[in-house]
């Protein structure tokens, strides 16, 4: 929701209506700032990844002003103090950023946190801002382990020096928040206009550095904020020097390692000391940022298992995500296509069927359901204007809409079939026509999807109460459209017993999906079984792979 632009003194309410602003900021200038990013890496990413570290940010702010804050102990809701929401938008920015420039620019927030968090609200202070500011780039070059000017560092570091010098100009009686805003902003314009003189790669391709770009855009969001007025201009775009440009690939593209290596660490600071030592020996662009035992930690490496055992090592990594240079530059340089499919998956097989019937696949591993940010990124993966999506379990459809809710934001058509099993999946799939219009394949893939009945085969490991009385440890159950139906003591006997319910109703097509150590003689047996008792249904068997369920039934 958007939020009045100001003016604000510095407070709660002002951090809000930062953030708001900042984010429409960046979706703005988000792909032209994708398109100048060539440092470190030129894999055109800059401006999405500030973007969806921004996004992350308001959302952890937008659930601190639902309440109830901190503060109120009696249940009631009520805005946040300064305090409360500025630790809100910082730790957002941490546990979502993404990228080399979502990282710094969430170190950059926690330092204002660091300054602001720790003062009343209401003070329209342009020292307190000036030193959060001040704070904010100190932390930022310090999480970076080879810092290089020329880049966002610099921005960050001339806008502290220009929000410095306004608050002292001022005088701390006079000087408002809303002057070092504006003097930061100007300071940080002016520097993103020398970097290409700074930094050869940029200077190469004639443009300022992206990152910075990005910066921009915030600061001129936080001066909005607290004055009311507009920034005069937009942040640089495109080219920025005089000059033919160089499009060649520059020398950072050709050498460099190739995986980006993002996890959030839990570890105390003495271990995350020894994780920078070990990977700063490993890779190169190396950021680690946090605190308070809570680290989001980025580096590029050839080797990416390394760089996770690492984490390890220091502590309890999650929400790894590896990224292959290559595979992001093709990507970025390849046009959108109109539509495709993602569809999640459990099971090895099923996943190389799917990419096979040309879907992006999203491998679910047992007790592992995939993420919001990982079905963002596989929407984003599958580069096209519009996508459908397949969660493939109940429990994933929550997740699905709020990534296809953010994938609607960066302005990707996307609609969620509430598919249930990977064999609903495989009907849809079936019925999938590209080059139809959007709202007709949807309808269609609904209809193929929700005309599926469903049975799984899965093995009790404890003895518990089922809809279809007491199972044992190591009985066979039978499910049917999520809910046992029949306990076994064996696979095939209760394979046949789901598949004589399923096809009482009728049928026309049996899919059979066999798990790893299923025997090939338990599809024969049970395709024959179909045939000798209904001869006008077809059977279709695939192997599900590793981690795919015993055996899926599908019945059309």
């Amino acid at each position: 929701m958007a939020h009045e632009p100001g003016p604000h003194t510095l407070d709660a309410e002002a951090v809000r209506t930062w953030s708001s602003l900042a984010l429409a900021a960046l979706g703005r200038a988000r792909e032209d700032i994708d398109a100048i990013n060539v440092y470190p890496v030129a894999d055109a990413d800059t401006g999405t990844n500030l973007y969806l570290t921004a996004e992350s940010a308001d959302r952890a702010l937008t659930e601190a002003f639902a309440g109830p804050p901190a503060h109120v102990t009696d249940g009631t809701a009520g805005t946040p103090t300064l305090s409360e929401a500025v630790r809100a938008y910082a730790h957002g920015a941490l546990i979502g950023a993404r990228g080399n420039s979502g990282t710094i620019l969430a170190q950059l927030l926690r330092g204002v946190a660091d300054v602001l968090g720790a003062e009343p609200a209401g003070r329209d202070g342009g020292p307190l801002l000036a030193s959060a500011l001040t704070k904010a780039a100190e932390e930022a070059y310090e999480a970076v382990a080879h810092p290089v000017e020329g880049t966002m560092l610099t921005v960050a570091g001339a806008a502290a020096r220009a929000a410095a010098a306004a608050g002292a100009a001022a005088g701390a009686a006079a000087a408002t928040a809303a002057d070092v805003a504006r003097a930061a902003y100007e300071g940080a314009r002016a520097a993103l206009a020398d970097t290409p003189g700074q930094l050869a790669a940029l200077g190469r391709a004639g443009v300022v550095d992206a990152g910075g770009c990005g910066l921009v855009a915030v600061l001129g969001a936080l001066w909005q904020a607290l004055s009311g007025q507009e920034p005069e201009a937009e942040p640089a775009r495109g080219r920025a020097v005089p000059g033919p440009r160089d499009d060649r690939p520059c020398a950072e593209e050709l050498g460099g390692p190739a995986y980006e290596v993002v996890y959030l660490l839990e570890a105390g600071e003495e271990a995350v000391g020894e994780l920078r030592a070990t990977l700063d020996g490993l890779g190169d662009s190396l950021v680690v940022v946090g605190g308070e035992d809570l680290w989001n930690v980025h580096v590029h490496v050839d080797d990416p298992g390394a760089a996770v055992e690492a984490g390890v090592v220091a502590g309890r990594p999650y929400r790894i995500r590896i990224t292959h240079f290559g595979d992001e530059r093709r990507l970025a340089r390849a046009p959108r296509v109109q539509r495709a499919v993602v569809a999640v998956v459990q099971g090895e097989g099923l996943a190389g069927l799917c990419g096979e019937a040309g879907a992006t696949a999203v491998l679910a591993r047992p007790g592992e359901p995939p993420a919001v940010p990982v079905l963002l990124d596989a929407i984003r993966r599958a580069h096209a204007r519009e996508v459908v999506l397949l969660p493939g379990a109940a429990d994933l459809r929550a997740a699905a809409a709020a990534a296809a809710e953010q994938a609607r934001a960066d302005g990707v058509r996307v609609a969620v079939i509430p598919t249930r099993s990977a064999v609903q999946g495989l009907a849809a799939l079936a019925v999938h026509d590209p080059d139809g219009s959007f709202d007709e394949d949807v309808v269609a893939m609904t209809a193929a999807a929700g005309a599926t009945r469903y049975g799984e085969l899965a093995v009790a490991e404890r003895q518990s109460f089922t809809s279809a009385g007491i199972c044992q440890a190591g009985d066979v159950l039978g499910l049917i459209d999520g809910d046992v139906a029949v306990i076994g003591a064996g696979l095939p006997e209760t394979a046949e017993a789901v598949l004589a319910r399923m096809l009482g109703s009728g049928g026309e097509l049996v899919t059979l999906v066999l798990g790893p150590e299923v025997p090939d003689a338990l599809a024969a047996r049970l395709e024959a079984y179909v045939q000798h008792g209904h001869l006008a249904v077809d059977t279709v068997t695939y192997r599900g792979g590793r981690y795919s369920a015993p055996l899926l039934i599908g019945v059309e």
